[in-house]
């Protein structure tokens, strides 16, 4: 069982340094973060802790698009639009060990990225050890990286009494929703990397009344029908989809949008995608389909983009939100994440017209499988000590 932040007393809170775990990797151009959905999330926490007078210090982690280490200054100028805020560049040396030493109460610490650190990705125990020494509290409410077995989410906790953080327990609470849902529960799934998502669809086609495939993933079980899809993006491994094509609860986009290297577009069926062409989203037929598809539910899951949304193939992906989160309105309940999903919703400042959207991507989904993450496991762990 997890416990809570807020189940704690100001008493238990006033004075004592609280480790801070934090999704903070955002989107970053030219020193400026572009997409701060998740950041919003993440200030009710930090808020409650300085309301109850606790020394706060962060850790996070961030990267760029190529998935390369990078630093969280400009999240740090970001956040001092809502609060005073310290930096500190080094870990364990004598500066770093100063502003421990200096922090205030209702004072904040943030920490440079916490994967620059060699033991963290390793979960390395010493170096757990070594941040837990920091705080005399751990909190995780970073649902977005509880999926990883790194040392800043599942070792920190072996050593410091632990809880979880105001976003944990809505994430946790909103996407449970889905393992008991209201019928008809349709889910829809986009984007690409089949592999990882493959455990999604063969549970999820068990559970709902219809499991829509597109975006890259659906190239894949096209190319299992038998169907040409020239040279669109495919896994890279052989994956056994017989069993899934065959499958009555799964819809497949029923036309889709092709380029060439000529640049010209065309929509297609997805039987007609010739050698040259490149399956690039879905067609305006599919957006019929999906919307009969969804017109009787009252669940939706939604994760990933129709289409190859960074390439620019955004307009379909822009029109199914508009649907779903009207569909809301309407008492749909609709549960949302991954971040180009969420990254059209923004665009079209949609964010509060949907039941419930998830910080998580691949923690959404892996908690959507498995039903819990390591880093909520971690948490439930008895405290080594109480207050």
């Amino acid at each position: 069982m997890i416990q809570y932040i807020d189940e704690l007393e100001k008493a238990d809170l006033k004075g004592k340094k609280v480790l801070l775990r934090l999704d903070l990797n955002v989107p970053v151009v030219d020193g400026k973060v572009v997409d701060d959905f998740d950041l919003q999330k993440i200030i009710p926490t930090i808020d409650f802790l300085r309301d109850y007078e606790a020394q706060v210090i962060i850790l996070a982690h961030i990267e760029d698009s190529s998935g390369t280490n990078t630093t969280l200054l400009p999240v740090a100028e970001y956040l001092r639009g809502y609060f005073p805020l310290g930096f500190s560049p080094t870990f364990f040396d004598a500066e770093a060990v100063d502003k421990l030493l200096k922090l205030q109460d209702k004072e904040v610490l943030l920490f440079e990225n916490v994967r620059n650190n060699s033991g963290e990705k390793e979960s390395d125990k010493d170096f757990a050890q070594k941040l837990s020494q920091m705080a005399d509290i751990y909190v995780n409410d970073a649902f977005g990286v509880s999926h990883r077995k790194h040392a800043s989410v599942v070792g920190v906790p072996e050593f410091l009494p632990h809880y979880g953080g105001l976003l944990m327990r809505q994430e946790i609470e909103q996407l449970s929703k889905v393992f008991s849902p209201s019928h008809p529960f349709v889910f829809i799934l986009g984007g690409a990397k089949f592999e990882t998502k493959l455990p999604l669809i063969k549970k999820y086609l068990e559970k709902a009344d219809s499991v829509f495939v597109a975006g890259a993933l659906a190239n894949d079980l096209f190319k299992e029908k038998g169907f040409e899809v020239g040279t669109s993006l495919v896994s890279a491994s052989e994956v056994k989809l017989s069993d899934i094509v065959q499958n009555p609860k799964l819809v497949l986009p029923v036309d889709v949008t092709v380029t060439r290297k000529d640049g010209a577009q065309s929509f297609k069926k997805p039987q007609e995608v010739g050698k040259d062409e490149y399956i690039a989203d879905v067609g305006p037929e599919t957006l019929e389909h999906i919307k009969n598809l969804l017109k009787d539910a009252k669940t939706v899951v939604w994760n990933g983009p129709l289409g190859n949304y960074e390439a620019g193939f955004r307009d379909k992906t822009e029109s199914l939100a508009k649907l779903v989160a009207d569909l809301t309105a309407n008492g749909l309940e609709s549960i949302v994440g991954g971040g180009d999903t969420i990254a059209s919703i923004n665009t079209l400042g949609l964010d509060h017209k949907f039941s419930f959207i998830s910080t998580g991507g691949g923690a959404m989904l892996d908690y959507l499988v498995d039903e819990t993450l390591v880093g909520i496991e971690a948490l439930k762990v008895e405290s080594p000590s109480s207050l």
